[in-house]
C-alpha cells in the first residue's frame, strides 16, 4: 500500500491539461479560459450621464436657462451642441452633448413656465467639471485586458465577454468519462424483486452523476458480469471512443473473478492498486496510451479501478478523480478545499489507517471553544457498503492512523466534497444584526475572533505559514497542536486563549499583513507563527517577522533552540525570530506539530510573566531569587550574576541588602 499523498501526486503527475477548444458564450460557463480577453473598445464608449437631470456648463452656476435638447439613452445626443446660458436634457445612460461638461440631477432643478415653446428650467446649485458623467473609457479602457487565461468563468465574466463582444471563446474543455459497473451480483435498478445474491447497481448511477456535477461529459457503459472476454471487449470499445477518463466499479480486489486489475495491466501501465486509506484500499490507477495520431485531442486514457463498496467508490472518486478532472480542465489549484472543523463527538480512529471519515460540517457563531468555526458532526455508522454515510455529508474528516480516540472539542481536518451553500448554520451565525456599523477585520486566510473573547485576559493568534497547507493541497497539523497546547495551559498562561487562528502561504508581505492587523487593530496579545523558519528559499518567516517587531526577545529563542536540541541536532538550523510589536508579543515556532509542543512547554514558565510586562503592568516585577540559607551575600550575588547573563534575572548587589 501507498500512502494517499503519494497516490495523489502520481496520479496528478500523470495527467495532463487537455488541449483548448472554442466554444459559444452560452456553453463557456464553469471552462477555463485559455486565452487572455482584450477589449476591442472603450466602455462607456461616449461620454454618458449617470442620472437623470440637465447637462449643463458648470461655469455658468445656477439661473433659469433654456433646455435646447433631449439626451437620451440609446440616441446619439442629436448633434446639437451645448453653449453657455444653455443646458440639455439627460437620462440616465444617456450621451453628454458637445459642450456640456457637467450634470445636475434632476432633484436640485424646478421646472420653470416659460411664455415661448421653448422648455425652460431652473438649476439650483453649483456644480463643477465632471460631476455625474462618466468619461470615455472609465470603465473599461480599450486594448485593456479585461480576463487573463486561467480564469474560471463564472456569471461576471460571462457578462465581461458579451460586453466586449466575444461570443466564441478558447476555454479547456472539461473531461470526457466513461462509467462501467462490474460484477455478476448486480442487476440494474429497474429490477423489482431481487432474487438471492444480487443487488441493484448503484455505483454506475452514483459515479455519472457525480461526473456530471464535474460538468464532464459521460458515457455510460453499462454493466458487465464477471466475464473476462466480455469485460476486454467494452474496455477496448470504451478506450477506442475518444473518452479522458475510465471509471470502473468493482472488480479490483484479490478474488479470481477480479479482472478489471490483470486487463488494465495488459493494456496500460498500473501505478498502483492499493493505498493506505480507509474506506477505498484496493484503489487500481492505471495509464493506457493509444496509439492515435498525432494531432489527436486525446492519446492517453486515465483509468481509475474503483472498490465496489458504494462509500468507498465515492471517497475514491472526491480524492483522486474529482483533482484529476480539475488538472485537465485547467484549474491552477486542482485540490480539494481543505479547513480545519472541531469535533461534537469523540472520535476512534483506525489503527493501521489512516481514515476519510464522513461528516456534515456546518459554520457556528461559537465552536464550543468560544471562536467562530466550523462543527463537523459524524453522518453514523461508517460501513463501507453503508451509502446512507454518504447522504448528508459535505466533508471528509482527516482522521491518523493511532487507534485513539480523538475526544469531542478536537480540531481536525475536513475535507469539503459538496457546495457548503446548502449547510444549515447555527441561529447564531445566520442571524444578522441590522443596527451595527462596524464589520470585522476578515481575510481568506484568517478566522477571526468568536463571542466571549472579550473575557479572556490573553488573546492569543496562531498563523500557520506554508504553501501547502494555504493553497489546500495538505491539512494544517500544527495549527491544531498549536492551538490544543494553548487552549489547555491556559491556567499556567493566566488565562491564555486561541481566539484566531489563520493560515498563509510563504509569502512576506501576506505574513506582515496578517501579523501587522492582529497587533495593530485585534490588540492581541500573543501571536504563534507556525513553519518558514528553516535553510529553504521559501522559508521567510523571520524576515517576515523582523520587519513588523519593534524589539527583540532572544530569550525566547535560546529557551526553544535548547529544548528542541535536547529531540534533534537539526534544531540549530532554525532561523527563528521573536519580539514585541506595540503591546503584542510575536514568536516564530517550528512547523512540525511535536516541536511545536515541545518549545511551548519550554516557556510556559516565563510567558505568563512576560505577557503582563508587555500588557503594560508595572507592578510585574521580575520574580526575586531567595538564595539558600547558607550562601554568603557575595555567594549570592555572584549566582545572581550568573543567571543575569542567562536572562533569568537581574543581578542584585551584596550591599543593597
Amino acid at each position: 500500500m501507498i500512502p494517499v499523498d503519494e497516490a495523489l501526486q502520481i496520479v496528478l503527475s500523470v495527467a495532463q491539461k487537455l488541449p483548448p477548444v472554442t466554444v459559444p458564450l452560452h456553453q463557456a460557463l464553469g471552462k477555463v479560459l485559455a486565452q487572455d480577453i482584450v477589449a476591442p473598445d472603450p466602455l462607456p464608449p461616449y461620454p454618458a450621464s449617470i442620472k437623470d437631470g440637465y447637462a449643463v456648463i458648470a461655469s455658468d452656476g445656477p439661473g433659469e436657462y433654456p433646455v435646447i435638447v433631449e439626451s437620451r439613452a440609446g440616441n446619439d445626443g442629436l448633434g446639437v451642441t451645448v453653449t453657455p446660458g444653455t443646458v440639455a436634457y439627460v437620462t440616465t445612460g444617456g450621451p453628454i452633448p458637445d459642450g456640456a461638461d457637467a450634470v445636475v440631477q434632476v432633484e436640485d432643478t424646478e421646472q420653470v413656465k416659460a411664455p415661448s415653446e421653448t422648455k425652460h428650467v431652473k438649476i439650483l446649485v453649483q456644480t463643477s467639471k465632471g460631476v455625474d458623467i462618466r468619461q470615455v473609457g472609465c470603465d473599461i479602457q480599450k486594448d485593456a485586458v479585461v480576463l487573463k487565461s486561467g480564469e474560471r468563468l463564472g456569471a461576471s465574466e460571462v457578462g465581461l465577454l458579451a460586453t466586449v463582444g466575444v461570443t466564441m471563446v478558447k476555454v479547456q474543455p472539461t473531461p470526457t468519462i466513461a462509467v462501467l459497473s462490474t460484477g455478476d451480483e448486480l442487476v440494474e435498478p429497474t429490477i423489482g424483486s431481487l432474487s438471492r445474491g444480487k443487488i441493484r447497481d448503484s455505483n454506475r448511477a452514483m459515479l455519472l452523476a457525480a461526473a456530471a456535477q464535474e460538468q464532464c461529459t459521460v458515457h455510460d457503459l453499462g454493466l458487465v458480469g464477471d466475464d473476462k472476454e466480455e469485460l476486454e471487449r467494452v474496455l477496448d470499445g470504451a478506450f477506442s471512443s475518444g473518452i479522458n477518463i475510465l471509471l470502473t466499479s468493482g472488480g479490483v480486489s484479490m478474488g479470481d473473478k477480479d479482472f478489471v486489475k490483470p486487463l488494465l495491466e495488459k493494456k496500460g501501465k498500473v501505478h498502483f492498486n492499493k493505498v493506505c486509506m480507509k474506506p477505498g484500499k484496493p484503489l487500481t490507477f492505471a495509464e493506457i496510451c493509444l496509439n492515435r495520431a498525432e494531432n489527436a485531442s486525446v492519446n492517453k486514457v486515465l483509468a481509475f479501478g474503483l472498490p465496489g463498496n458504494p462509500v468507498s467508490c465515492l471517497v475514491c472518486f472526491q480524492l483522486f478523480v474529482v483533482p484529476t478532472v480539475r488538472l485537465l480542465a485547467g484549474w491552477e489549484n486542482p485540490h480539494l478545499l481543505r479547513v480545519q472543523a472541531r469535533l461534537q463527538q469523540p472520535l476512534k480512529t483506525d489503527p493501521v489507517r489512516p481514515e476519510f471519515y464522513r461528516a456534515t460540517i456546518r459554520w457556528e457563531a461559537n465552536d464550543g471553544s468560544g471562536s467562530a468555526g466550523f462543527v463537523a458532526e459524524s453522518t453514523g455508522h461508517q460501513m463501507s457498503s453503508r451509502l446512507l454515510s454518504m447522504k448528508s455529508a459535505n466533508a471528509l474528516l482527516e482522521l491518523p492512523a493511532s487507534g485513539r480516540v480523538i475526544p469531542a472539542g478536537s480540531s481536525v481536518s475536513a475535507i469539503v466534497i459538496s457546495d457548503l451553500s446548502g449547510t444549515p448554520l447555527s441561529k447564531a451565525a445566520s442571524s444578522y444584526d441590522s443596527s451595527s456599523s462596524s464589520t470585522p477585520h476578515k481575510s481568506v486566510s484568517n478566522e477571526i475572533m468568536g463571542d466571549g473573547s472579550q473575557d479572556v485576559q490573553f488573546k492569543v493568534a496562531v498563523l500557520t505559514v506554508s504553501d501547502t497547507v494555504a493553497s489546500g493541497a495538505g491539512p494544517d497539523r500544527s495549527g491544531p497542536r498549536a492551538v490544543s497546547v494553548v487552549n489547555s495551559s491556559s491556567e499556567k498562561l493566566g488565562g491564555a486563549k486561541v481566539v484566531a487562528t489563520g493560515v498563509v502561504s510563504d509569502d512576506v508581505g501576506k505574513i506582515k499583513e496578517v501579523l501587522q492587523r492582529w497587533s495593530d487593530i485585534d490588540k492581541l496579545d500573543l501571536i504563534l507563527t507556525l513553519g518558514g523558519t528553516g535553510f529553504t528559499p521559501r522559508d521567510v518567516t523571520p524576515e517576515a517577522t523582523k520587519e513588523v517587531i519593534e524589539k527583540e526577545t532572544p530569550g525566547l529563542l535560546y529557551v526553544m533552540m535548547q529544548e528542541s536540541l535536547k529531540v534533534t541536532p537539526f534544531a540549530m538550523l532554525s532561523r527563528s525570530a521573536a519580539g514585541i510589536r506595540g503591546s503584542t508579543l510575536i514568536i516564530n515556532m517550528p512547523g512540525n506539530p511535536n516541536a511545536v509542543a515541545e518549545c511551548m512547554e519550554a516557556l510556559l514558565p516565563a510567558l505568563k510573566h512576560a505577557l503582563k510586562q508587555v500588557k503594560g503592568d508595572k507592578r510585574e516585577k521580575h520574580p526575586r531569587h531567595i538564595p539558600h540559607e547558607h550562601a554568603t551575600p557575595v555567594d549570592t550575588w555572584e549566582r545572581s550574576h550568573k543567571l543575569a547573563s542567562a536572562g533569568s534575572v537581574e543581578p542584585s548587589c551584596p550591599c543593597s541588602h
